[in-house]
């Protein structure tokens, strides 16, 4: 006999784990699948740290979702004893020609400073004396600004991950990890889902599987999505200088390229390496052959590109190394939408390399949506905005 559940969500990281989360704290019956055995390095929830920011320069239909993700993880800290964010500040820097393009907008900085005036969040724009001042780390060619906001931090991506399925389970979600979901057969009584060890009819599906999602969910959503396989880097730092504290998250524009730009973290307690990481959209990529190794050669093209002779006290001594996966569009904005045709799946994909800050809203609220609680999302997160913008 199949297996049945309320709903069922596929794929588990960010999005995924705050989703089964949700569900199972509603009292539904909810399963959750994942090809793997999350928190795990294959796909795009990990690599120890993923920069938060209040002020998010993508747009203001985000800020409501980042404000709220701030809410829950420190609910979740309170509730477990874990910690989920840490605060230390975060500085979003580019020249103050207005040049910096980043995340699909132009102006990002200034855009910064605009979303947070409309949000509430508090703010400093800061020029290139100011920065230096405050912060020596930065060597700067001079002619820089930066939107500074205190509240900006890290969270730790696979404590968050860990934790929502930990209670998903305590609240009496099933959990079917090491699972390959083959086929989604959609009906007028709900859903069939087929893994390679079971079938699981529910009422509806929410697909949170990342780079592995324009495969499950059909032409409709590989059409607009593309998966880049991206590399982040851990160099050997000087002591204190980059101890949260005395040193901030960043994200420095520093020409007028997309590709101009890096961003980092403080150093963590113990490691003696600062991470920095930049992003490239060159080739797409295959999430089940891409090449997750990160080689020598990598690691010194970043080193060249954006950290020698930006980062007072850095060395180019590798302490480690790893690969991610974005599922980008060509906006860089999210889908959260019902598939076309399949009223019961609702779909959350394409995080365009800036969604983990957000992921406990987004979860919550398709919970919220798969419960039948709210109609839809944001018409600006819908899967059909480039045909409308045709119109």
């Amino acid at each position: 006999m199949a297996e049945t559940a309320d709903v069922v969500v596929i794929g588990l990281g960010a999005v995924g784990s705050a989703t089964l989360h949700r569900l199972a704290l509603s009292g539904a019956k909810v399963v959750g699948i994942d090809r793997y055995r999350p928190p795990h390095a294959m796909g795009s929830s990990h690599g120890e740290s993923r920069i938060t920011r209040l002020a998010v320069g993508e747009g203001a239909d985000y800020a409501p979702l980042v404000r709220r993700s701030h809410e829950i993880w420190r609910e979740l800290e309170s509730e477990t004893g874990e910690s989920l964010m840490l605060q230390t500040g975060g500085l979003i820097m580019g020249p103050s020609s207005g040049a910096a393009h980043h995340h699909g907008k132009d102006d990002f900085v200034r855009r910064t400073i605009r979303v947070a005036q409309e949000s509430g969040v508090a703010v400093e724009l800061l020029d290139a004396a100011e920065i230096a001042a405050r912060y020596p780390q930065f060597t700067l060619e001079g002619d820089e600004i930066a939107c500074f906001e205190p509240t900006a931090g890290m969270v730790f991506p696979e404590r968050c991950v860990d934790v929502q399925l930990r209670l998903a389970r305590d609240h009496g979600a099933t959990l079917h990890l090491d699972e390959r979901v083959m086929d989604i057969h959609t009906g007028t009584g709900g859903v069939e889902i087929t893994t390679d060890r079971r079938i699981i009819q529910a009422g509806r599906v929410v697909l949170t599987a990342g780079p592995w999602l324009p495969a499950l969910a059909g032409a409709s959503l590989a059409a607009v999505t593309k998966v880049f396989r991206q590399t982040l880097h851990w160099f050997a730092a000087e002591g204190s200088l980059f101890a949260p504290g005395h040193f901030p998250v960043f994200i420095w524009m520093h020409g007028a390229h997309e590709e101009d730009y890096f961003y980092g973290f403080p150093a963590l307690p113990g490691s003696g390496a600062i991470k920095v990481a930049s992003e490239r959209y060159a080739d797409p990529v295959d999430p089940d052959s891409v090449d997750r190794h990160v080689n020598k050669a990598e690691s010194t093209q970043i080193f060249d590109r954006h950290v020698r002779g930006r980062l007072r006290g850095v060395t180019q001594s590798v302490i480690r190394s790893a690969a991610c996966l974005y599922t980008v569009t060509a906006d860089a904005g999210f889908i959260l939408d019902v598939l076309p045709d399949h009223p019961n799946v609702i779909t959350a994909s394409a995080c365009s390399g800036h969604g983990f800050k957000h992921s406990a809203a987004v979860g919550e609220r398709l919970a919220a949506q798969a419960l039948g609680n709210v109609e839809r999302q944001s018409i600006s997160f819908a899967l059909d905005r480039w045909e409308r913008s045709k119109v």
